[in-house]
């Protein structure tokens, strides 16, 4: 009988332990569906938590790699050396030996199909003294463009604790790639490799088995589990889909599917793909299609609809006398009565920061009220351009602010996005039109 009881306790217990343990798998799921017109985000969940990114690094890896082709400091006919420490990486890898060379596009081709480990490291030691010195370059750039809750320790994504990142970080970072290197967006869609008599095939299923899907990339560790960045375009609208943590390929591909699926139909009824895409911005088109090989169709109309100027903070004055507000907007009164505009050239340095575009010409207003409200005073005195573009005869308003340097507006995003705004950097040469609405002394 004793032995029943023991038996029976230890039944119990183990019964307790399953149900109290954590759903490991369920712990280290996070997903995000965004609206890469408008930066929008349609479904999220676990989006802010830091995971691991496995090789989705290496959409970073191959972010910097683009940027240095764009600035000429890599070719890619450029004969790279492979380091000892690049021959030694762990698989999954092409298997490449010390002393032999690679060129810059077999070692891209080769992140892309193989998620090469020892591709990455002689790409990283290209542009840096060592792998660690180019995964702090990378964490860097990270930030600049509004990852504010990723650090990367290599340019593989081989385990490593303190290298993190989010869903929503790394739908940044895929939008980032799109938009600020179509010439080369293109090979993220590369389906096979072959490389010295051996094909290597994309471990992106997606590309071949989801309507749109045209990107990005893969990742699995065992602590991650299995992670996708996935970019599908249909008609105008393209949305970019990230998952952690799934179980397995299958299960993580069809989960995306869905979830791109639901995206879809929920942007259609916003967004109709008849309508044309608002002209490229940053971001936002990663958004749109500059990598298209067909012209985007034109916006019928574009107009400014506002140019307020962001209030400056209530200033305290001495004890027992009122508050005040210095240079008051008319950002609080804009919806009382129009006011006249004349237009100015905007300066060739000047960038700004758009917090989306939207159906209705208040909600653009209040997103940027609420930005503003949260941004730390970065947005204080800036001035405000709603522009109103208007196709097929179906109206929508892009909510920007205006007045920055570079290091100022992505310094904003950053701080946006971590009170989870979306948020794009404009360049100066992006501003369409390139004038902003000033209030006329009239």
């Amino acid at each position: 009988m004793g032995a029943v009881r023991t038996i029976c306790g230890l039944l119990f217990f183990m019964v307790l332990t399953i149900v109290a343990a954590p759903d490991t798998a369920q712990a280290r799921y996070a997903a995000i569906v965004m609206d890469s017109r408008t930066g929008e985000v349609l479904y999220a969940r676990n989006a802010d938590d830091r995971l691991y990114p496995a090789s989705l690094t290496k959409i970073m890896t191959l972010y910097m790699t683009f940027d240095a082709l764009k600035r000429g400091k890599l070719r890619l006919d450029q004969r790279l050396p492979v380091s000892a420490r690049a021959a030694g990486q762990a698989p999954t890898k092409l298997g490449l030996k010390k002393g032999e060379t690679i060129t810059v596009q077999d070692a891209i081709f080769g992140l892309i199909t193989k998620s090469a480990n020892d591709a990455a490291t002689v790409l990283a030691e290209s542009m840096a003294p060592t792998e660690a010195a180019f995964a702090r370059d990378m964490t860097e750039r990270a930030r600049r463009l509004g990852m504010s809750r990723t650090s990367f320790r290599n340019a593989s994504g081989l385990p490593n604790r303190r290298q993190k990142s989010t869903a929503r970080d790394m739908a940044i970072l895929g939008a980032a790639l799109i938009h600020d290197f179509p010439q080369y967006y293109d090979y993220l869609s590369l389906e096979e490799f072959d490389y010295k008599g051996k094909a290597y095939k994309n471990h992106n299923n997606l590309l071949k088995k989801y309507d749109g899907v045209d990107g990005i990339k893969t990742g699995y560790i065992r602590a991650s589990g299995f992670n996708l960045v996935a970019s599908a375009k249909r008609g105008s609208n393209r949305l970019v889909g990230v998952v952690f943590g799934g179980r397995t390929a299958k299960s993580r591909d069809i989960h995306m599917a869905t979830l791109l699926d639901k995206g879809f139909d929920q942007i259609e009824k916003i967004h109709p793909s008849t309508v044309p895409l608002p002209f490229d911005k940053p971001m936002q088109i990663a958004l749109g299609q500059p990598h298209m090989k067909t012209d985007p169709a034109p916006v019928d109309e574009i107009e400014v609809a506002s140019a307020d100027t962001i209030p400056l903070p209530v200033q305290k004055q001495s004890a027992g006398s009122f508050s005040h507000i210095r240079n008051v907007s008319a950002l609080a009164t804009a919806s009382a009565k129009p006011a006249a505009f004349q237009m100015e050239r905007v300066e060739k340095s000047e960038w700004a920061i758009q917090i989306g575009a939207y159906s209705l010409i208040t909600t653009a207003r209040d997103q940027i009220h609420k930005a503003a409200a949260q941004a730390n005073g970065i947005l204080d005195g800036r001035r405000v351009n709603i522009e109103k573009a208007i196709s097929d005869g179906k109206p929508f308003y892009r909510a920007q602010v205006l007045g920055f340097d570079e290091a100022e507006a992505r310094q904003a995003c950053s701080n946006l996005a971590e009170r989870r705004f979306s948020c794009f950097v404009v360049a100066p040469d992006l501003h369409l039109p390139n004038y902003i609405a000033q209030k006329s002394n009239s």
